[in-house]
């Protein structure tokens, strides 16, 4: 079956999903413009066609667009396609899916769920290569002390910690004025 993808608007800029077979095969936050943002898509799925998205799909980006307005939205029910996903991230991402908007673990506390203490590393590493992000909030998942950590989004720990913001984990930021 064709592989698609779709842009939106968020309050963050033009986040993106890419599908096939009903479930989502990856997401893209947003790049400076929704240019760039389908350019990332297209990168990752050569042959994805931009097209409308289907009907078992729009609940997903609804609910991305009101998770990122602030409201809290449960995504754990949005179809993933885990095909090429190890199974360690997989582990990784299902114990991240749980974690509810506004609230945070670390890598640690994800490595010991999991059964394996010590490999908080390796979580970090899963967490980067999450090819679901904000469906798989790894935004929410933070190093040691509670640490934002990197991010490999565009934009960043500036956007992650938006991100966190927006869902009430963290304080607004502290401005001069």
């Amino acid at each position: 079956m064709t592989v698609g993808y779709t842009v939106f608007d968020t309050p963050i800029g033009a986040c993106g999903l890419a599908w096939q077979d009903g479930a989502v095969i990856g997401t893209a936050l947003p790049g400076s413009t929704a240019e760039r943002t389908r350019a990332h898509l297209a990168t990752r799925f050569p042959d994805a066609v931009e097209s409308p998205v289907p009907e078992e799909l729009r609940a997903v980006v609804a609910d991305v667009v009101a998770l990122l307005s602030g409201e809290a939205r449960d995504l754990r029910a949005a179809p993933l396609d885990y095909r090429d996903v190890p199974d360690f991230n997989r582990r990784a991402y299902d114990v991240a899916r749980a974690i509810p908007p506004g609230k945070v673990l670390t890598y640690g506390d994800i490595a010991h769920q999991l059964g394996a203490p010590g490999s908080a590393q390796a979580v970090g590493q899963a967490m980067g290569n999450n090819p679901f992000p904000i469906i798989v909030p790894c935004h929410r998942v933070l190093g040691a002390g509670k640490n934002t950590g990197g991010f490999s989004a565009p934009g960043g720990v500036a956007t992650k910690r938006r991100m966190l913001v927006i869902e009430g984990a963290f304080p607004e930021e502290p401005t001069l004025f």
